[in-house]
């Protein structure tokens, strides 16, 4: 049957602050693409948009951050993604929405992209696209891409005021995309009083670091985190500031002073920094790639306690329960026998206790999947969950997704493998789909985040009694065939896993526990 398609030269149209937006409407959903939200000259703040005349088209994506690598599709069947054109210029976001009566006040989702603070954009998975989270919520939904990379992250300030926060600039867009979102989202149908930052793994990340920034402090009102409490992943506080590697972006360059860097096309300006890098990053210097604390960012909250402020948020963390499990599986038709020598080969002799453990924190759970059970993110996020329920104030709540995927025999929940449950976008992920089971909890895991959103509590008649967690007490629900909340359920198994996992190599970085 053919779908509801409208698209007039004054319809649907939206004054926004700065001008005119024409978008689209398909089967009752509004969608605006590629709206500019600010402007900046490289590594410099961000600027408000300049107003136009007339009609802007608001049809396609805009532009994505260009990456210092190329992208290499692979994981497609277990992680589909969408590529599109880079540029630099790369402020924009996207808007869905069931309604344009700016008294609609309905509640708004601003997603945060993944791919750290290097990669990634607003597009890049198929199941970030937000008309089935706006219909089945009732919402409006906003996707925004920001400058990445060197382009983002790269700390100048040494060379003058012109590039005093240019270590965050990509962070700096973020605040800009949630002012555009405050000044405008009315005029969406939306709520400015009613925000919720949402993202997963260097989107959740984001997440964190817009709680501990002042400049974003009355612009969202709660925050969920996925896979985005990592700990020691990023390694500690690098040493000195961004003139070690600006130097030796100058000298491979062959440029006589800082300015020139703003001119340099980006093929050449990432080609140095790919070259260079990796020399000072080895010696514990600063490359930038990641934001820094200073007067805009008030640091990791794990360092230097959460703001003030953070502490009225509510805030939902979790993870999955095999981030990376993205390798070859494991037989699950071995015997227990055959998977527990392979445990007792990559853990060494306390396995046999770490198997006790894993199943009286997993019952019922594959042994197989100890071999891929994340040591990465679990652990922090538990700590993370269970430092801000101590801190007082909102809530938090904490979660763990181990739904177990359909394919090669079965493998556990990996790194990605929540969010089309979040969006309710499981039906354009192949892999997510087994009748009866998964739409069930793709209702789940989309109510506590709706509801979560709309109420700041994840509770709803689908899934059992979720408490928030308290000090000493971290309630964890766990989203799976049978959902349950449990307390404190994995501690002694975690405790041991940090002790004995072996070291897990993020990119460059090894991550110890």
């Amino acid at each position: 049957m053919a779908r509801q398609f409208l698209c007039e030269k004054d319809s649907p149209v939206v004054q926004t602050k700065a001008g005119k937006l024409r978008g689209f409407q398909l089967d009752g959903t509004y969608t605006f693409y590629g709206i500019k939200y600010a402007d900046a000259k490289r590594f410099q703040l961000p600027t408000e948009v300049e107003p136009w005349e007339g009609i802007k088209d608001a049809l396609a994506y805009g532009y994505v951050c260009p990456m210092l690598g190329q992208d290499h599709p692979t994981n497609e069947l277990m992680v589909p993604h969408r590529y599109w054109p880079l540029d630099e210029n790369c402020q924009y976001l996207n808007v869905w929405t069931q309604t344009l009566d700016n008294t609609a006040k309905k509640p708004v989702f601003v997603w945060l992209h993944g791919g750290g603070f290097a990669a990634g954009s607003s597009i890049e998975q198929v199941c970030y696209e937000g008309d089935n989270m706006s219909r089945c919520g009732d919402c409006v939904v906003v996707t925004i891409n920001h400058r990445l990379n060197i382009l983002g992250y790269l700390d100048l300030s040494p060379y003058g005021e012109k590039y005093k926060n240019s270590a965050n600039a990509g962070n700096a867009d973020m605040v800009a995309a949630l002012r555009w979102v405050h000044d405008n989202i009315a005029a969406f149908g939306g709520d400015p009083d009613n925000v919720t930052i949402f993202g997963q793994s260097g989107g959740g990340m984001k997440v964190t670091c817009l709680l501990q920034t002042p400049a974003a402090d009355g612009l969202f009102h709660r925050g969920i985190v996925m896979s985005g409490v990592a700990g020691k992943a990023f390694g500690g506080k690098p040493k000195g500031d961004g003139r070690t590697i600006v130097e030796a972006l100058l000298k491979e360059l062959g440029l006589d002073s800082v300015e020139k860097l703003e001119t340099v096309p980006y093929y050449f300006l990432a080609e140095a920094y790919n070259k260079v890098a990796p020399g000072i990053r080895e010696q514990g210097y600063y490359v930038g790639g990641n934001p820094i604390a200073d007067d805009f960012y008030m640091g990791d909250p794990a360092d230097v306690g959460w703001t003030e402020h953070a502490k009225t948020v509510p805030v939902m963390v979790g993870s999955v329960m095999c981030e990376f499990a993205f390798g070859p599986n494991v037989d699950r038709s071995a015997s227990d026998e055959e998977k527990a020598k392979l445990v007792r080969e990559k853990y060494g002799p306390r396995s046999d206790e770490l198997i006790a453990l894993y199943r009286k924190a997993y019952p019922g759970k594959d042994l197989a999947d100890l071999l891929f059970v994340d040591s990465m993110f679990r652990g922090p996020t538990r700590d993370y969950a269970e430092q801000k329920a101590a801190a007082g104030g909102a809530p938090t709540y904490s979660y763990l997704f181990c739904f177990e995927f359909p394919i090669e025999g079965g493998k556990s929940a990996w790194h990605c493998s929540d969010i089309p449950f979040a969006f309710h976008n499981c039906e354009r992920v192949a892999v997510c789909n087994v009748p009866g089971v998964s739409d069930r909890l793709e209702e789940q895991v989309f109510s506590a985040w709706i509801n979560f959103g709309r109420y700041g509590n994840p509770n709803s008649p689908c899934l059992p009694k979720w408490d928030p967690c308290e000090k000493g007490k971290v309630v964890t629900m766990i989203f799976d065939r049978e959902c349950d909340a449990r307390v404190n359920f994995d501690d002694e198994f975690y405790a041991l896993l940090t002790e004995i996992a072996p070291k897990f190599i993020f990119g460059a970085v090894k991550v110890e526990h």
